[in-house]
């Protein structure tokens, strides 16, 4: 097994060091490098932009340059957080606990130094958990039919719905709405129109760019314009030779790197977690294990190892069961499956079979990205600092124009323009509702999948709905579904106070220890 995986992963080597292909890798952790460091925008935000740009880009160049947005935008939000005290995305909350005060105590540097390490030691171990499941992957594809995937689906739903951070309930509610926006359209068996409401241009069924640029262009930037104050950059300072720990830095800081790498890795196979749950957790691990608890929060070089590696470790390996099960791990993963759908690709068990470049061109690009980045964010942090002078009110029209540009794109249709601004004005009454909106969009790219492999299970087994429990992983997966509804309902009731955790949102979380943007 291992000398398979080595072989293929050589293969996609062969695939990654295309020169088109590299092209994309390096503009996807480029991109995604600089919008780390922006707040607001994030990789959501700008995937769905790019998203429009795929459709002229061959499949593997288009997954390799939206891959190196999500993971490059990891990189970036590490400046920010503790250079700044200001956490531009939400798995970065948790580093401006102990990373800013590093930086006034002069070691912001030192800080930078060890996240650049323990980024790529999470990152590594994540893209080398892809390399050894891949061969296993393969051997149960065999064994997956619809009654299997159908109940699969099922698991992913719940999963990323109840695990989001969030009520539980909003989430599922949030769901459901995806997944009644995915069956509007012509049905494929009959050709009946459903939900269309006699509208020619919905025949066809909302398209994906639309909603995730109305979700998470439009309504994230409404949401966002007005919430951020002048950021202090006296602390900012930070020249090459700031970036080396010193030797008890580095000592403390690596067993922390490998135990928040474990904790990311644990936590990307568990599907609707994703980097901010891992990070919290990394967080709260180490300061369990720590001999001196109290001084987290001080300055502590560990509070940062561990969640850095935590995140980047989820990140990587979020793309496991996505790639291989076709079940997205976060809103993210969800956006870059529908990417895949829309060039034709079904991700799932026989992904690996039926499309090695894809999957080995994308691990090996993994290696090359990440080497990039570190290549990119040594020498270049203060240029990625002045990157949050610009002015937010030019920022964000010029983002807006680039999001209807690329609405209009994709079919020369005003009319999808109007829809993704009627669905970004209710992306953002949900926001102000606290709903969030990213469930729709597990909804709505698992929802017609879901439903596909619902109906073949029921027109092979002739409508016996008890095939779902005779099958043995088909029952396996429902088992976990009830476990998972089971475990939500016994934190609610029995531990309100685990909620606030489970929910995994930062926001609380980080306003009760740190004012981001104050710079103190």
């Amino acid at each position: 097994m291992l000398a398979t995986a080595l072989t293929d992963l050589w293969y996609g080597f062969g695939v990654a060091f295309e020169p088109q292909n590299i092209m994309w890798c390096f503009v996807g952790v480029l991109v995604g490098n600089m919008v780390g460091v922006l707040p607001g925008m994030g990789p959501l935000a700008t995937i769905s932009i790019l998203l429009p740009l795929t459709f002229g880009i061959k499949p593997v160049g288009a997954i390799l340059m939206l891959s190196g947005v999500f993971y490059g935008a990891q990189y970036g939000g590490a400046i920010c957080s503790i250079l700044l005290n200001l956490p531009c995305h939400p798995p970065h909350a948790v580093t401006c606990l102990d990373g800013f005060p590093l930086t006034k105590q002069g070691r912001g540097g030192a800080a930078l130094g060890v996240t650049v390490i323990s980024s790529f030691v999470g990152a590594s171990w994540g893209i080398t958990e892809m390399i050894f499941l891949a061969p296993v992957l393969v051997r149960v594809a065999l064994e997956f039919g619809p009654t299997e995937i159908c109940s699969l689906m099922l698991l992913g739903l719940l999963a990323g719905s109840t695990l989001a951070r969030g009520s539980p309930l909003k989430g599922i509610a949030m769901t459901l709405v995806g997944l009644l926006l995915g069956i509007v359209g012509t049905d494929i068996e009959t050709g009946t129109p459903r939900f269309t409401f006699g509208i020619p241009s919905l025949f066809d069924g909302i398209e994906l760019v639309g909603l995730a640029l109305g979700l998470f262009g439009i309504a994230e930037f409404m949401k966002s314009v007005n919430q951020f104050s002048d950021i202090n950059t006296r602390y900012s300072n930070v020249g090459f030779r700031d970036l080396r720990p010193s030797r008890d830095e580095l000592r403390r800081s690596i067993p922390a790197m490998f135990r928040g790498t474990l904790v990311g890795s644990l936590c990307s196979l568990i599907p609707g977690t994703g980097p901010t749950i891992a990070s919290f957790i990394a967080y709260a691990t180490e300061k369990k294990v720590s001999r001196t608890p109290e001084k987290f929060g001080t300055g502590m070089i560990e509070g940062v190892a561990s969640p850095e590696a935590s995140t980047h470790s989820s990140v990587q390996g979020d793309f496991i069961p996505t790639m291989s099960l076709g079940i997205p791990g976060d809103a993210v993963m969800a956006l870059i499956l529908g990417a895949l759908l829309i060039q034709g690709i079904v991700p799932g068990p026989q992904l690996i079979k039926e499309h090695p470049d894809i999957f080995w061109g994308l691990i090996a690009s993994f290696w090359i990205g990440n080497i990039m980045l570190v290549v990119l964010n040594v020498p270049m942090i203060g240029l990625w600092v002045k990157l949050l002078m610009i002015p937010y009110k030019y920022l964000y029209p010029s983002a807006l124009f680039f999001v209807a540009i690329g609405v209009y794109s994709t079919n020369n249709d005003m009319f999808q323009v109007g829809e993704t601004v009627v669905i970004g004005l209710v992306g953002y009454l949900l926001l102000l509702l606290d709903f969030h909106p990213a469930s729709i969009l597990l909804g709505f790219v698992l929802g017609p999948r879901f439903e596909e492999n619902f109906r073949r299970a029921m027109l092979i087994s002739r409508g016996d709905a008890s095939v779902f429990v005779t099958h043995p992983i088909s029952a396996f997966f429902l088992f976990l579904c009830v476990v998972l509804i089971g475990a939500q309902i016994y934190v609610r009731l029995r531990k309100p106070k685990m909620a606030v955790i489970a929910d995994g949102s930062p926001a609380g979380f980080a306003r009760q220890e740190f004012a981001p943007g104050s710079g103190e």
